[in-house]
């Protein structure tokens, strides 16, 4: 007689899905690294690099970096801090675009889960192609995931492969948790905060975004609304920008929605 537990367990299995199909690495320009499993980006469009505006020494060392990328050469880990809303997710987007555009062999993969990437630098490292792998908006709630992300960046015992490289977003240049509870806690809080710059280190190329000033924002504004041949009134952009208490790109393409909208055209 068929034990009950297995029974259920039985037909549990029948019940769940089919795993995920793993994505061919070397067939899409974007993915994403969930649960283990490599998926195609459903869809990838980043705006073209010349919309970014008031970025160019961000553009032009970011680019560089890609193109030795995919062209096999050395390049360093990037880390992309400042402001929120200041074009570090869209940059990294838009560049790695901007050379596949010229035929480099790059791909972007999204990472939402910091535990899972030894096994997808096992994935990757066998692929004869260059990934650039994009963790975005980087806080780390408690020490010991930082301490990981510096091993894997350099210096563990598996650290990535030569074909991979980390595009890392975060709001602060100096990468740590989120609050200071580990350093009021330590003996000597010079070598917390030490442990904590020490991550920061890793990256080769560092990249600082900051907050726009009025003129910078309307010229972001500008740019957007010529590529939708719309007309705009600067005092309504500003009193925009105003309510929500932030000058960024961001908040400039926010407004060219809401202007888009209402001229009764579609994005």
């Amino acid at each position: 007689m068929t034990d009950p537990l297995d029974r259920i367990a039985a037909a549990l299995e029948r019940l769940a899905p089919p795993p995920p199909a793993v994505a061919d690495p070397r067939a899409h320009p974007a993915y994403v690294w969930r649960c283990g499993t490599l998926s195609p980006a459903r869809s990838f469009a980043p705006l073209p690099l010349d919309m970014l505006i008031g970025l160019d020494r961000q553009k032009a060392a970011l680019r560089a970096n890609l193109d030795r990328l995919a062209r096999r050469h050395a390049a360093q880990d990037v880390l992309l801090w400042g402001a929120r809303g200041t074009g570090k997710s869209a940059l990294v987007k838009s560049a790695v675009a901007a050379i596949q555009a010229e035929g480099g062999d790059l791909a972007l993969v999204e990472v939402s889960d910091l535990n899972g990437l030894p096994d997808l630098f096992a994935v990757l490292a066998p692929v004869d192609r260059a990934f650039a792998l994009f963790v975005d908006d980087l806080g780390f709630e408690v020490p010991a995931e930082a301490r990981r992300l510096r091993s894997m960046l350099e210096g563990g015992a598996e650290p990535r492969p030569a074909n991979v490289r980390l595009l890392v977003t975060a709001n602060r240049r100096h990468l740590g948790p989120r609050d200071i509870a580990e350093q009021e806690s330590a003996i000597n809080p010079r070598d917390s905060a030490d442990d904590h710059l020490a991550l920061a280190d890793r990256f080769g190329l560092s990249l600082g975004f900051h907050a726009l000033d009025q003129e910078a924002y309307l010229a972001i504004v500008a740019a957007y609304a010529a590529s939708y041949d719309l007309t705009f009134e600067p005092g309504e952009a500003i009193g925009w920008a105003t309510r929500r208490g932030s000058r960024s790109g961001r908040v400039a393409w926010q407004y060219i929605v809401d202007l888009v909208g209402r001229a009764g055209q579609s994005l």
